[in-house]
């Protein structure tokens, strides 16, 4: 039996930013849904939170398991619940919902989790200070990622 324990930080935005899980009970219902979901597939989800226009997520990568289709498998699963449940009223022109494709992660060594996790529970208050922008970007320039361009 293998024994691992790798922690990934992920964020991630709705479509183009815009800040479709309005109120406190669309976030967490669909946090609740994304941690659900999770664990039937076998994913571990330490915690899961956000605001309006993205999502933090931590969690802990399994023997099997690779960012990229953990990825895939909480974000197209949970648009597609989100649309069928009719959880958020689709944007102007009729869009349905959808996660922006590109997404931020970073792993969290043990003695920095509960700093994460506290980071992560605290979204609501963050947010009132802080866009989703400026956090993006303070990651991307803390952790050293150069953003590249088609």
């Amino acid at each position: 039996m293998s024994y691992i324990k790798v922690y990934i930080h992920f964020v991630w935005s709705t479509k183009n930013r815009e800040p479709q899980l309005v109120t406190k009970e669309i976030r967490k219902m669909v946090w609740s849904h994304i941690q659900e979901n999770a664990k039937k597939k076998g994913i571990f989800i330490d915690f899961v939170n956000g605001y309006s226009d993205h999502c933090h997520c931590l969690f802990s990568l399994g023997v099997d398991q690779n960012i990229q289709k953990v990825m895939q498998l909480i974000k197209g699963e949970s648009s597609f619940w989100i649309n069928r449940n009719d959880i958020i009223v689709p944007t102007l022109g009729g869009k349905k919902f959808e996660w922006q494709d590109e997404y931020f992660a970073v792993s969290v060594s043990e003695s920095m989790i509960e700093k994460v996790r506290n980071y992560i529970k605290k979204q609501e208050e963050h947010h009132k200070k802080k866009t989703y922008q400026e956090e993006f970007d303070e990651f991307i320039n803390k952790f050293g990622f150069t953003k590249f361009h088609d």
